[in-house]
């Protein structure tokens, strides 16, 4: 079943997009993974560590993002999550 505005993976899959746009810009690797149910690789280059997120429905309008170790962030501010995720990475 391929993407649709209305199916989850939508929606996901532009979050993520921003959210990899932001982690670029602070020196981190951000690539996509998945087709069905996307998710963000992000890698810090120098040392090679990485942390998988997802992007989740919160309600019928909001979006979080959630990576390992608790780490939580409103979609809606995601050059804020991409600080988080940089700071949890050792930037």
């Amino acid at each position: 079943m391929a993407a649709t505005a209305d199916s989850p993976s939508g929606p996901r899959r532009r979050h993520l997009e921003a959210l990899a746009r932001e982690v670029e810009a602070r020196g981190l690797r951000g690539v996509l993974v998945g087709a069905e149910e996307p998710m963000l690789r992000v890698v810090e280059p120098a040392g090679g560590r990485s942390v998988m997120v997802v992007a989740m429905p919160t309600s019928r309008i909001a979006w979080s993002y959630l990576w390992g170790r608790g780490g939580q962030a409103d979609a809606a501010d995601p050059a804020r999550a991409a600080e988080a995720i940089a700071h949890s990475l050792g930037r």
